[in-house]
């Protein structure tokens, strides 16, 4: 039996280290021939200086383990340098058939203590960053539909946070980034379905530079995989990849240490009518402030408390 991803041709950003090498060493394993983006910057709030050494030497690992892969180590933030990432991949394998974006940073701060700068940059790493590659890959994907006079394949695998499902007290400008992911993808997943375009969105829990901190306390398993091992994550981002997931589309999934969990979208919980032409302060207050009375404090976060994604 071929491999799934036998024949395609992947973007990986954010590869060099962590999550984004998982995914891209499974992606490689799974049959896709493979560019391994990363920046390279050892500081993970984005600061040092820009390095090829992390994309290459898991482009160098994916080749010497039997795949195909190439490394490029442009700023996905860059408008430019998304648009040359993903020439890259056209010119080195003839076209781009699977985008993963995870590229980003952190610069952790209370809301009223945050810099502009600080906000700015982490907006612009994680957010703009889905954005740049998705706008050239889409446009690669729509100009090959309209010149085959039907659908192709394409697959975007984003990548979120529970950051944004819990809320995060320290890390405004993360979760906001992580929240933008998820419309910028459900937006994108209505926009290129009839290209036969698939995009959707994982909030993944895994120990890597980036959590360092969040998981101190979590010590590492004497024998067996670690549970937060970005091992856990990669395979999923293998099967959305493929063309098994081709009716999975505009999604939001959880994962983590052998679970997946798929996120319903946002449902009414009450509905209050005015009964005249428009709505009174005096009958907004009878119908919100016992509603919200009845219902304890902490019932907001009741959902992602029940898959256990409850983070102080």
């Amino acid at each position: 039996m071929s491999p799934p991803l036998e024949g395609l041709a992947a973007i990986v950003t954010g590869a060099g280290r962590g999550l984004g090498r998982a995914e891209a060493l499974e992606l490689a394993r799974l049959g896709a021939a493979v560019v391994v983006n990363d920046h390279g910057r050892s500081g993970r709030d984005g600061s040092g200086e820009a390095s090829a050494g992390p994309a290459e030497q898991v482009a160098a690992e994916i080749r010497s383990a039997g795949g195909t892969a190439i490394a490029h180590a442009g700023d996905v933030s860059d408008f430019a340098q998304a648009r040359e990432l993903v020439e890259s991949a056209i010119d080195a394998f003839g076209k781009l058939d699977v985008l993963v974006n995870n590229a980003g940073i952190l610069r952790d701060r209370m809301v009223f203590s945050m810099t502009e700068d600080e906000w700015d940059s982490v907006v612009r790493v994680h957010l703009k960053g889905h954005f740049n590659t998705t706008r050239f890959a889409a446009a690669h994907w729509r100009a090959r539909s309209k010149a085959a006079g039907g659908p192709v394949y394409g697959r975007i695998v984003n990548t979120s946070s529970e950051a944004f499902l819990a809320g995060s007290a320290g890390q405004p400008n993360y979760a906001a980034a992580k929240g933008g992911i998820v419309g910028l993808t459900t937006s994108t997943a209505h926009a290129l379905a009839k290209y036969g375009v698939t995009a959707n969105v994982i909030c993944p829990r895994a120990r890597t530079r980036m959590t360092e901190d969040v998981f101190a306390g979590l010590g590492h398993p004497e024998e067996g995989l670690d549970p937060l091992a970005p091992e856990h994550v990669a395979p999923l981002v293998g099967y959305l990849a493929s063309p098994a997931a081709g009716r999975v589309n505009g999604q939001l999934l959880v994962v983590h240490g052998g679970m997946v969990a798929v996120v319903e979208r946002p449902r009414v919980r009450a509905k209050f009518d005015s009964k005249q032409e428009a709505f009174t302060y005096e009958e907004l207050d009878a119908a919100l402030t016992p509603h919200y009375a009845e219902r304890p404090a902490e019932e907001t976060f009741a959902a992602v408390e029940v898959l256990g994604l409850r983070r102080e």
